[in-house]
């Protein structure tokens, strides 16, 4: 069974972030959101930044079910709903909040080394997600022979990423990448039987 306070202090630490940031949050913040004491959460977390390592597992273990749960028939369905899932906002307005919590933590990632690693986790969970679909694609035939599984991983978590970020800095709609990607896969990573289908 979950330990209620500490799920609690985990929920009040997503709303805090997301309204005031990481540099100016204070866990006095985080304590009055979750109506409890400081001392309270000086119990189960010694620092900020092991509140924030284990707020950062949390949001993992979320976002690789999410990402678990988007099955489909086939390598290519598998890739268009991962896409949709990471890249269209309509659904979930939320998702720029979610962003901007995430762009706040790895703004601190390059001096705080265990939130870094903890990042890490999430690019390379993405990475190895495109990758294996980008393979399995490539065995059925849904993706031409010349996708290097790798290396086009890396370009569309590198992608995903940026839209993001550019989500978060100047308000520019993902949703608009989701297009582009698509046609990206169509014109060259789908067989010419796949784009056609695509189409």
């Amino acid at each position: 069974m979950a330990d209620e306070p500490a799920t609690e202090i985990l929920k009040a630490t997503y709303q805090v972030l997301c309204e005031r940031g990481y540099t100016d949050l204070t866990l006095q913040d985080i304590a009055a959101e979750a109506d409890t004491s400081k001392s309270s959460i000086h119990y189960h977390y010694d620092s900020k930044d092991q509140l924030f390592v284990a707020f950062l597992d949390e949001l993992y273990d979320r976002f690789t079910s999410r990402v678990r749960s988007l099955d489909s028939d086939t390598p290519r369905e598998r890739l268009d709903a991962l896409l949709q899932s990471l890249l269209v906002t309509d659904a979930d307005p939320s998702l720029r909040e979610f962003r901007t919590a995430m762009l706040e933590i790895k703004a601190q990632a390059p001096y705080k080394p265990a939130l870094q690693e903890r990042l890490t986790e999430f690019d390379e969970y993405l990475f190895e997600r495109l990758r294996a679909i980008l393979e399995a694609g490539r065995s059925t035939g849904d993706f031409d022979d010349t996708v290097e599984p790798a290396r086009d991983a890396e370009f569309l978590t590198t992608t995903i990423t940026g839209a993001h970020t550019r989500h978060v800095a100047i308000d520019h709609a993902s949703d608009r990448i989701y297009t582009t990607m698509r046609t990206y896969i169509q014109r060259h990573l789908l067989t010419d039987e796949h784009t056609e289908a695509a189409q």
